[in-house]
């Protein structure tokens, strides 16, 4: 079993993710080598497979775990204080921009075809992306409930999960035809549907 890293070998694996994540978003899953990624990182071999004994595809999980994190760190800082409507707004303009810039290719995704979502950890990385993606969604929702520009009876967690919904059926029709209109409208009109909420009768 490998022993806890230290400060400085958590920063090296760090930095091999990072570097490795950058050469796979540049070149593509199935045609990076791993000498790609050692004169990426300036690593060794032994470097390479002493943080990640098992080989490429442990490397690879690890790099679907930073593309992972970097989803939700690109909504950032709206994401996280959702606590008005133009706050909504702002995010759901980022989220488009963040799609359409990535375009048809998606990382996160082309790691997991390559991996295989039944290795390791891979599901766990997809599961738990979402379930922290819905859970800002329902802090921003309550914090408008807070504020009482929503109703408190609302549902809220069936909202969050109805708006990560169409954030992703949109992304899956923006990586079949390139295009983000679908994205825009689901996203859109989630937003619209929600602040209909907040001055519908009682």
């Amino acid at each position: 079993m490998r022993g806890e890293l230290t400060t400085k070998g958590k920063a090296t694996r760090s930095r091999i993710v990072a570097g490795a994540a950058a050469v796979l978003r540049e070149k593509g899953v199935g045609s990076a080598r791993l000498d790609d990624i050692m004169a990426r990182t300036s690593a060794s071999k032994s470097q390479l497979f002493h943080y990640f004994p098992e080989g490429k595809d442990e490397l690879l999980v690890a790099v679907a775990q930073f593309e992972a994190d970097q989803v939700l760190e690109d909504q950032q800082p709206y994401l996280g204080r959702l606590d008005s409507w133009e706050a909504w707004e702002q995010w759901r303009d980022v989220v488009i921009e963040r799609y359409e810039v990535q375009g048809d290719e998606c990382p996160l995704g082309s790691l997991f075809h390559q991996v295989g979502r039944s290795t390791p950890g891979a599901r766990a990385i997809v599961i738990e992306l979402m379930r922290r993606w819905q859970e800002n969604l329902a802090a921003g929702i309550r914090s408008l409930q807070a504020t009482g520009q929503l109703p408190a009876t609302l549902d809220v967690d069936t909202r969050a999960a109805a708006l990560l919904a169409a954030i992703q059926g949109g992304v899956s029709i923006l990586l079949s035809t390139g295009r983000s209109a679908h994205l825009r409208a689901a996203l859109g009109q989630g937003i619209a549907d929600l602040r209909r909420a907040g001055t519908a009768g009682p």
